[in-house]
């Protein structure tokens, strides 16, 4: 898929040639200025005409007509040379993939001294591979007058004077999109062509991809376990739940891995603290972070970072029967700590505290979360940034920095003591599930704390970013997939 060469830019042969333009004077700019000698001058009134640009994020397209051997040119816009940053470029190459796509292109070179300097290249490269897998990548739909499949862009050549670690940086940045890709599909498909069953059998077939042990628990192993919590969460379903461990061994023997535990809900009715017709539609994505692990499991597989990893993800959807659990109701977790059910729609707290309880148990050195758990995530940060909570500030700073590079900001809510007294707060259990509606989000967080205990924490509600409201840079409308590129750089990221 990714190749390097070292050719001039008239005689090198593509579909499709892309080349970065800064605000900077462009006659320093070589690689245009070559070209423009190509074209007798007519690059300069393209310029001029407004049909090139060099401003942030703007893609400009010429047919070459024969002059050079590429049949069209990209100018693609940097900006200002010193505010570029890894994030603006694969964003703007969102951009330039989109279109190439739209386009119908299948094989594109990029010049890519004309972009990033030779001992910087790598980051960048691995940002331009993520938006190539990212940006055009089209959602599953189930019309039945469907139009025809567009051309995939199967081949990247880079042009560049210095080829070391190029290629190996394409195919992680590639790996890290498509696991976002991976998680967007899982979120996409409706909760009856996605059960728990159905979510296992997608990790199987990741897991066999790429070697990775996995064990899906059945009902009565998950009986056998204790996991009082997600049976509880599942009594209303005719659906069977699942309990999904994957295990990546990066290191010489298995020892202190590190957890992602995957929020599984693959539909949320709120069981009798029913949802309000409204607020129940899109709750097919309520399994989001079950998604993103699976997204970042496969990313991993890629990329086998010296690091071990087990993934744990509590499957079953909340559903309406005579059979299910109710408001009052006292449950039994896996801890062996009882919950006083106050509200049936805080299920995927009670799900996470099993899974994170297997995780301690099992000897995680460290668990970081994620889950679609609240609408007041949404109203504190928005659709933009994730909230997170943490009993450990090193652990945070490590999840934090892969979040900043592959730009899925997060944003640290209080984890206070006064908070954690306030879902412990009950005079029949040991915790409630829902303390009420004042800092709701911080409330989740906390009752998903108490099972970590000492081990370290780090949660991630993603209710706000795991759907987009509208086409951006990186994707379409719909599933973002979302904290599956953190999960994965922070594994990459160890030393």
């Amino acid at each position: 898929m990714f190749k390097v060469v070292n050719e001039n830019l008239e005689s090198h042969q593509t579909d499709a040639l892309i080349i970065g333009l800064f605000e900077e004077n462009k006659e320093s700019q070589s690689y245009y200025q070559l070209l423009n000698d190509k074209f007798n001058g007519h690059l300069d009134e393209l310029v001029q005409s407004g049909d090139i640009s060099n401003k942030e994020g703007s893609v400009s397209k010429v047919h070459t007509l024969g002059l050079i051997e590429a049949k069209r040119l990209y100018f693609v816009g940097l900006g200002k040379r010193d505010a570029k940053t890894v994030n603006t470029v694969r964003n703007t190459f969102g951009k330039v993939f989109k279109q190439l796509a739209e386009n119908g292109v299948a094989q594109a070179s990029i010049q890519l001294n004309s972009i990033v300097s030779e001992e910087d290249q790598t980051d960048y490269v691995e940002a331009i591979a993520e938006a190539m897998a990212m940006a055009p990548h089209q959602l599953q739909t189930y019309h039945t007058d469907r139009e025809e499949e567009s051309v995939d862009l199967a081949n990247v050549q880079f042009l560049t004077d210095q080829s070391q670690g190029v290629v190996e940086a394409a195919n992680t940045g590639y790996a890290l999109g498509n696991g976002a890709n991976i998680a967007r599909h899982l979120v996409n498909l409706p909760g009856n062509l996605l059960t728990a069953s159905d979510l296992a059998a997608f990790a199987e077939n990741i897991a066999s991809k790429h070697d990775i042990e996995i064990e899906v628990f059945d009902h009565e192993k998950i009986k056998a376990y204790g996991m009082g919590a997600l049976l509880a969460v599942n009594q209303g379903s005719e659906e069977p739940p699942r309990f999904i461990v994957m295990k990546y061994q990066g290191k010489d023997t298995w020892e202190d891995p590190v957890a992602f535990v995957g929020k599984g809900i693959t539909f949320d009715t709120g069981g009798y603290s029913l949802k309000p017709k409204d607020g129940i539609i899109g709750m097919k994505m309520d399994m989001g972070g079950a998604a993103s692990v699976i997204g970042a499991m496969d990313a991993i597989g890629h990329i086998k970072p010296k690091e071990n990893i087990m993934a744990l993800i509590p499957a079953t959807d909340n559903m309406i029967s005579h059979t299910a659990y109710k408001p009052d109701d006292v449950i039994v977790t896996m801890s062996g700590k009882t919950v006083e059910i106050r509200n049936t729609d805080a299920e995927g707290r009670l799900a996470m505290a099993d899974a994170v309880t297997y995780a301690r148990q099992n000897g995680a050195a460290k668990i970081v979360d994620v889950a679609t758990l609240t609408g007041g995530v949404v109203v504190a940060l928005g659709d933009q940034v994730t909230g997170a909570m943490t009993n450990d500030e090193k652990w945070f700073s490590e999840i934090q920095e892969a979040s900043e590079q592959v730009d899925e900001p997060i944003w640290q809510l209080p984890y206070l003591d006064v908070y954690k007294k306030q879902v412990r707060k009950s005079h029949i259990a040991d915790l409630n599930n829902s303390p009420g509606r004042k800092a709701h989000a911080v409330m989740a967080g906390a009752f998903v704390g108490a099972f970590a205990e000492d081990t370290p924490w780090v949660h991630l509600d993603i209710a706000g970013t795991a759907m987009a409201e509208g086409e951006h840079d990186l994707g379409p409308k719909g599933p973002t997939g979302v904290m599956a590129r953190t999960l994965a750089k922070t594994m990459m990221n160890v030393k």
